[in-house]
């Protein structure tokens, strides 16, 4: 028996809600975290996330992933400890706490660079990402409709319906991704496409994009034009960006107008500037953000 809980996804799912994951992400400021490191372990890679946060809230830890592409019971570990004591508080087992952190870091980011005056998030792809994603883009921003598109008609339709009944607006699946980006006031690009997705003159000027799939230089989801339109291009950890082994979107001659979401919520005059300007979110998911998350779940857990 251990004196610690330990929580899977089940237990995650069912009783957290969006606002909670976009509140513990923004309370995660104080955060020092690494970049993630890899232990070569044979077939694949042993990789370590890991942070540690004083003040709001009092946690820290890591998270344990493989990159194993054969066999069965894949999985994540998160173990969090209280970074004032160093007690171990829990362990949670499974992929929820790095999907859901990831979507409230991305809702974190479009309130923070998107118009004020946004009505229509726009959602490319349909999986657990693209779902996590419209959750907390719509509790951390009053949206009057959602569209998504993806390229297998059933999925966005079930993908509609499931996620209609967890946010307030209305959640439309659309059959060609230009309406979608076109419409969009805030755009979501949630694929695991190295490609890109859609065609950089759909944008419409005021748009704010954020990626979240492949974006390196030689495999994007995001067409590098919108890098090089982009009024401002922020991520969630610059030396997470600079520690990557394949170059990315934002390296090279961007590299120097790259602006953390961190500084942004603290000195908004970093961001968005005016109605027009284009804004680029470039997700890495900020090491340790796990841990942060994990305390609010055991908190709210008793």
């Amino acid at each position: 028996m251990t004196d610690f809980p330990v929580l899977r996804d089940g237990d995650v799912y069912s009783q957290f809600d969006y606002q909670q994951v976009v509140d513990a992400m923004r309370a995660a400021g104080t955060l020092e975290a690494p970049p993630r490191w890899h232990v070569d372990a044979g077939e694949g890679d042993l990789v370590f996330t890991a942070g540690a946060a004083t003040g709001p809230v009092n946690a820290a830890g890591f998270r344990l992933y493989e990159t194993y592409t054969s066999g069965d019971g894949h999985t994540e570990l998160v173990a969090v400890l209280d970074s004032t004591t160093g007690r171990f508080e829990g362990l949670f087992v499974g992929h929820a706490i790095g999907r859901l952190r990831t979507g409230g870091i991305g809702g974190v980011a479009i309130d923070a660079l998107a118009r004020a005056d946004g009505e229509t998030l726009g959602i490319l792809g349909s999986g657990h990402q693209a779902r996590a994603q419209v959750g907390a883009a719509c509790a951390a921003r009053d949206f009057n409709e959602v569209l998504v598109y993806s390229p297998t008609a059933q999925s966005r339709a079930s993908f509609a319906e499931m996620v209609a009944a967890e946010v307030g607006p209305p959640v439309r699946a659309v059959d060609d991704p230009e309406p979608v980006v076109r419409k969009a006031d805030a755009l979501v690009c949630a694929t695991d496409s190295e490609e890109p997705v859609f065609d950089p003159g759909w944008l419409e000027a005021g748009t704010h994009v954020t990626t979240i799939g492949p974006r390196f230089r030689d495999g994007h989801e995001l067409p590098l034009a919108v890098v090089d339109r982009a009024d401002v291009v922020a991520t969630d950890s610059i030396p997470q960006v600079d520690d990557y082994d394949r170059p990315h979107i934002a390296t090279d001659e961007h590299r120097e107008r790259l602006v953390e979401l961190a500084d942004i919520l603290e000195e908004p005059h970093l961001g968005r500037s005016n109605d027009d300007d284009l804004t680029l979110f470039c997700s890495v998911g900020l090491a340790g953000t796990e841990v942060v998350l994990g305390t609010r779940f055991l908190e709210a857990f008793g």
